[in-house]
């Protein structure tokens, strides 16, 4: 088979490049090694109010899948926390295994072809694209294929060397005293390097952390154990059995160079393109995903250059977050956020992390541990 564009992985950034490529006409495959986009997903799946008002793709997001989140409620280690919320922000918990489903729906109608169980192993260049082998050949090549990317390696494009590891337990029919809120624990030992959380997601509670990848102080076993232990008081899960456990790595170093070669490109975690401070990544997924395929149909139509030209150049620099993210990996103190959970200094830090520059503080919020 002869394909005008292959796409290597059928994430938010691969399902959302598929769309924009079939909607214009052009003959596209996704591959994917798992048997179903939504198994084995490594994200907690929160999308973020920018991505509903910017990216048409999500305006017919079923409602069942998603659940509205007004705030945040930061706890410092010694539990005083502070209620952080902006005037028509909200966050989005989503069903994520279904709500990928649902994308990949959409590819289909559009006109792409998803081939499940298969894996891209390698491609040679010919005059007009690559040949992939008992695939077919393709006029353009993009890796959507996780912080890993095999297509990043074949080609010899930069790859994230800088991570954070993850781990979440799902449990099912528990409710939340204050289920409007995402539950944000910062501590040092459980959680080095970024924060635990505690989310009413979409029929399941959410329980995980993300740390520096290879920390050798505790396995992420014995961490997540010490955190259930920690929040216990609050949110007790413990003896508990998890319905569902996600687990993987998030690049955290920011946007990898080069992203690009001729007529082959990276998108989504492939490229690093999750924010350093957050580890939110669904935004710039879709919203970067559906760039690159109105950008590369462009090309292939004749009415642009290759994108590797300066396409790519677009893509988000992170400097902010990524100056916070070393502040946070070299200067994190529980002590300090035990003193500064309810200062001016932490309510504008707060703003640039969760709200854009947006947020205000509540100080009727402010709370110690009874």
């Amino acid at each position: 088979m002869t394909y005008d564009c292959v796409i290597v992985g059928a994430s938010f950034a691969g399902l959302s490049c598929a769309t924009a490529l079939a909607k214009l006409g052009l003959r596209t495959l996704v591959l994917e090694k798992k048997r179903d986009v939504g198994e084995k997903l490594h994200t907690t799946g929160i999308i973020v109010k920018d991505a509903i008002d910017q990216i048409p793709l999500l305006d017919n997001l079923p409602p069942e899948l998603v659940r509205r989140i007004e705030g945040v409620r930061m706890y410092a280690p010694n539990f005083r926390y502070v209620d952080l919320a902006a005037p028509g922000y909200y966050f989005l918990a989503t069903n994520t295994p279904d709500v990928l489903r649902w994308l990949a729906e959409k590819a289909i109608e559009a006109g792409a072809t998803i081939q499940h169980q298969t894996t891209f192993q390698d491609a040679k260049r010919i005059q007009s694209g690559f040949d992939l082998g008992e695939i077919g050949t393709t006029r353009y090549l993009i890796g959507a294929d996780g912080p890993r990317s095999r297509v990043a390696s074949v080609f010899g494009l930069g790859q994230s060397q800088h991570f954070l590891q993850g781990l979440e337990h799902e449990y099912a029919d528990w409710k939340l005293e204050l289920p409007d809120r995402l539950h944000c624990f910062i501590d040092r030992r459980i959680a080095p390097g970024y924060l635990a959380w505690v989310l009413s997601g979409v029929g399941m509670v959410q329980v995980g952390f993300a740390r520096r990848h290879n920390q050798r102080q505790m396995t992420t076993a014995q961490a997540m154990n010490q955190l259930l232990e920690k929040i216990a008081p609050i949110f007790d899960f413990r003896g508990h059995e998890p319905t569902a456990v996600r687990s993987g790595l998030i690049p955290c170093g920011g946007v990898v160079k080069p992203t690009a070669a001729n007529r082959v490109m990276l998108v989504g975690d492939a490229a690093g393109m999750v924010s350093p401070l957050t580890a939110g990544g669904i935004h710039t997924a879709l919203k970067h995903g559906l760039a690159a395929g109105h950008a590369v149909a462009d090309f292939l139509n004749g009415k642009g250059e290759d994108p590797c030209q300066g396409f790519t150049k677009s893509y988000p620099s992170f400097r902010t977050k990524r100056w916070l993210r070393f502040l946070f990996d070299h200067f994190q103190s529980d002590v300090m956020f035990n003193l500064l959970i309810g200062t001016r200094m932490m309510r504008n830090a707060a703003s640039v992390i969760y709200f854009h520059r947006k947020g205000v503080f509540d100080p009727q919020g402010e709370k110690s541990k009874s």
